[in-house]
């Protein structure tokens, strides 16, 4: 099993659920380009998305794994099945649909660009700063997992926030790849998520026609908000 964090996450945002299905599977929670411990790069798309999947499967030998993808990493699921439709044993996809959305989080790349890097000592004070950009204490906690502290104890984000910023544009765009995976696949959409639209089930099923969609009551962090029902579907899937 793969999985694929969002915009912004890590894979430490998987370590408990990853922990879980690895009592089934062999579990590999991968950090994406510009995010977690993974190397940055000026080169920020879904086609650098796919092929670094590509990359790190033949790397680590991997057959046919199942992949798991939330938003921006549902995306370079989505992609790399479409892509490698006899690469992939099942597909689930996290409250993301296969279509261009318009650009969302570029208030929250403002927020973390006005954060004082230079000046702060402590984590309060980051998310104190990012509070005038968001409101939600659990996506501004969120958010702040990208700091950490360099060898003189200063603080610096773990992501690449120049790249992501200029290629924001980018993670809105929908399938960069023409074809469809016919292999099983679980589609989960928070109910209160505005990410799914009426119509998206159809667009869903000319791309992926054994698509299945089930919906949790969260917002968009389905995973994080439920994570025990998120669980036993994906595992009720895969079984």
């Amino acid at each position: 099993m793969i999985i694929l964090h969002g915009l912004l996450g890590s894979s430490d945002n998987w370590h408990s659920l990853g922990k879980l299905f690895a009592e089934t599977f062999s579990v590999y929670i991968v950090d994406q380009r510009n995010h977690g411990q993974s190397p940055h790069s000026d080169e920020f798309n879904y086609i650098a998305l796919t092929e670094d999947l590509e990359e790190f499967i033949k790397e680590n030998k991997i057959d046919k794994p199942h992949i798991i993808g939330h938003s921006m990493g549902g995306k370079t699921a989505m992609n790399f099945a479409v892509k490698n439709p006899k690469g992939v044993d099942k597909l689930i996809v996290v409250d993301i649909v296969p279509k261009k959305y318009v650009v969302r989080h570029d208030r929250l790349i403002e927020g973390m660009k006005a954060i004082p890097l230079e000046e702060i000592t402590t984590r309060a004070e980051a998310e104190v700063a990012l509070a005038g950009y968001e409101p939600d204490p659990a996506v501004r906690q969120f958010l702040l997992k990208n700091l950490a502290r360099d060898g003189e104890g200063k603080f610096i984000w773990k992501v690449n926030l120049p790249a992501i910023d200029q290629h924001l544009q980018e993670t809105g765009e929908g399938m960069m790849y023409k074809g469809t995976f016919e292999g099983p696949t679980l589609f989960v959409k928070g109910a209160k998520s505005d990410y799914y639209k009426e119509g998206d089930d159809v667009l869903i099923k000319k791309i992926f026609p054994q698509a299945q969609i089930a919906s949790l009551d969260t917002g968009h962090w389905v995973q994080a908000e439920k994570p025990q029902e998120f669980s036993n579907l994906v595992l009720g899937f895969l079984k």
